[in-house]
């Protein structure tokens, strides 16, 4: 079964069945990644300042203990195109560097990184590329292959409107072979191989819960039943009016152009230095029953919205609304 549910997410991901295996979510994904790989005092892993949390940890991790340098290059924003955002990110490259680590969509900024070409150009320098896709899934096209990173983590639980709990890692055939498994069971050594080694290590891990995995080829289906891609236009309209309407309110700029190049149906809309973030959610919450993170990043106080298929015009009406009360 998890043989089948891995060839449905093989299909709609653009790779071959066993290039990927089920994990929990992409945080577990990207350990096992930063697990497995060889890294000394004087390498340098490049990352940019616009990562999650939780994956800035892991890299920060295990800097400490084995002696890398792990650095978050920062982009200029607001981004004025592709080859000026490369170059803000290539400027980190040294002949130290190891591995390039990016999201394919930020989480603080929702934007979409042109990580192909930078995957491309990594490869030719002999970089490693390790891609957070964490948002990506169901919210833009995929295509593994041709986006040609060696490693790339993703939720189905996000966008793809699968269960909580599904979420994938991609190796490159040609670097299979350099994934350890994250904990250690009957997979490694196993006494009845499969056809990759990279699933045996990963797939057999004890006694888990494998109906989120299982779930996956059935919203594939939904997806593919309901034109996916009109939701996809349709949410990221209603997303684009709300950041041109909350830009206008606060009186600044969005931090990158207002196209599907850039965001889809996530997106972010910078506040008045006046906002108190915390209070800001905390009001939207109990006041409104609107439930939407508010951030700090970089300097910047910033509004997080997702649109989903299920929201509606009136749903960011009420959003702008309130944001125009609370931040005079």
């Amino acid at each position: 079964m998890l043989r089948e549910a891995r060839a449905s997410l093989a299909g709609y991901l653009g790779t071959e069945r066993d290039n990927l295996v089920y994990v929990t979510n992409v945080t577990v994904a990207l350990n096992i990644v930063t697990h497995s790989l060889t890294l000394r005092a004087g390498d340098e892993v490049l990352a940019s300042d616009m990562e999650y949390g939780a994956i800035d940890r892991t890299w920060r991790f295990l800097a400490q203990k084995q002696g890398f340098k792990y650095i978050n290059q920062p982009l200029s924003v607001p981004v004025v195109d592709r080859a000026h955002l490369i170059e803000d990110l290539w400027e980190g490259v040294t002949p130290r560097t190891k591995v390039i680590t990016l999201s394919h969509i930020s989480s603080p900024t929702a934007m979409i990184f042109p990580v192909k070409e930078i995957c491309h150009m990594a490869r030719e320098r002999g970089i490693l590329t390790v891609i957070d896709g964490a948002h990506a899934p169901g919210q833009i096209d995929l295509d593994l292959e041709d986006i040609g990173a060696d490693f790339y983590g993703g939720n189905c639980h996000k966008w793809m409107c699968s269960p909580k709990g599904a979420g994938f890692l991609y190796a490159a055939p040609s670097v299979q072979h350099l994934v350890e498994p994250l904990v250690v069971s009957w997979g490694w050594q196993s006494e009845t191989p499969g056809p990759s080694q990279f699933v045996d290590y990963q797939e057999w891990s004890g006694t888990r819960d494998i109906s989120a995995f299982l779930a996956v080829p059935e919203a594939i289906r939904y997806l593919e039943a309901h034109h996916w891609d009109q939701v996809q236009h349709a949410c990221h309209d209603l997303a684009r009016q709300a950041v041109e309407r909350i830009c206008r309110i606060s009186g600044l700029s969005p931090l990158y152009p207002l196209t599907s190049e850039w965001f889809s149906q996530m997106a972010v809309a910078p506040l008045k230095e006046s906002a108190d973030p915390v209070n800001l959610q905390a009001r939207l919450r109990e006041q409104y029953h609107i439930e939407v993170p508010v951030l700090r990043w970089n300097g910047y106080k910033l509004v997080r919205l997702s649109v989903q298929a299920y929201n509606t015009p009136q749903d960011l009406y009420c959003l702008v609304s309130a944001l125009e009360k609370l931040t005079p």
